[in-house]
């Protein structure tokens, strides 16, 4: 049983997703967190790039002294909420064991070396193998929900991680923070977006109806979108 799955994210109105970089500035800037809170997840998960952006440490060293079993290694169980951090072949270190008081699950593969393993462990940072080298998003919400119970999961980025949870047709709903700012130029993260080997694949989004549209004040919107996946056109 798959947690219900809510994308959470905050743009311009060319959909782009990193702020210091909108005009006008300081446009809305402040609603993130407080829309996160309302939405009640019992975790919310991050790609590489943003959850390197949370990190306090450096690489762990390239040699362990042992070995472990590629099994799922949880340091707490007893959390409200849970930062997930999508970290395919194991290349953060944390320096923490939380992220604003969420213990950290870090998902990886199983070519992961050990000695990250042993990083990981030192630091108290919990962690799940979701894909012998490509983390498959569909297993890691099932042990999400078989381990930690987690029911209600937000996705909140970047674009990258995103669009795989998109692609995947595992998105329930969207909510969307819209501010009256404009990026428009290049090189910027959107919402949604894909690797260059992803470029090509198209989500299996059979239906977006919007649930709810409110006025959060300043000209700022959130947007509640319901996705309904084709069952036919989900990835096998």
């Amino acid at each position: 049983m798959k947690p219900y799955v809510i994308c959470l994210m905050h743009s311009s109105l060319d959909g782009r997703t990193h702020p210091s970089r909108w005009r006008p500035k300081g446009a809305g800037t402040d609603w993130f967190e407080k829309i996160h809170d309302e939405l009640g997840g019992d975790a919310w998960v991050i790609g590489r790039v943003t959850g390197s952006e949370f990190a306090k440490g450096k690489p762990y060293p390239a040699t362990a002294g042992e070995t472990f079993p590629r099994q799922s290694w949880f340091a707490r169980r007893d959390a409200k909420t849970y930062g997930v951090v999508l970290d395919a072949q194991g290349k953060i270190g944390w320096g923490r064991s939380d992220i604003g008081g969420d213990p950290i699950v870090v998902v990886l593969t199983e070519g992961v070396p050990d000695s990250h393993l042993a990083g990981l462990r030192d630091e108290g940072v919990s962690y799940i193998f979701a894909g012998k080298s490509e983390i498959d998003l569909a297993l890691t919400l099932d042990i999400l929900h078989r381990e930690l119970g987690v029911k209600r999961l937000l996705v909140e980025g970047g674009g990258v991680a995103n669009g795989a949870f998109l692609r995947a047709g595992l998105i329930d709903e969207f909510n969307l923070i819209l501010s009256p700012a404009i990026d428009g130029a290049r090189g910027a993260p959107f919402v949604f977006d894909s690797t260059d080997a992803d470029s090509d694949k198209r989500a299996p989004l059979a239906a977006m109806t919007l649930e709810s549209t409110r006025d959060l004040g300043g000209g700022v919107l959130l947007l509640r979108y319901l996705i309904k996946n084709d069952p036919q056109a989900m990835p096998k």
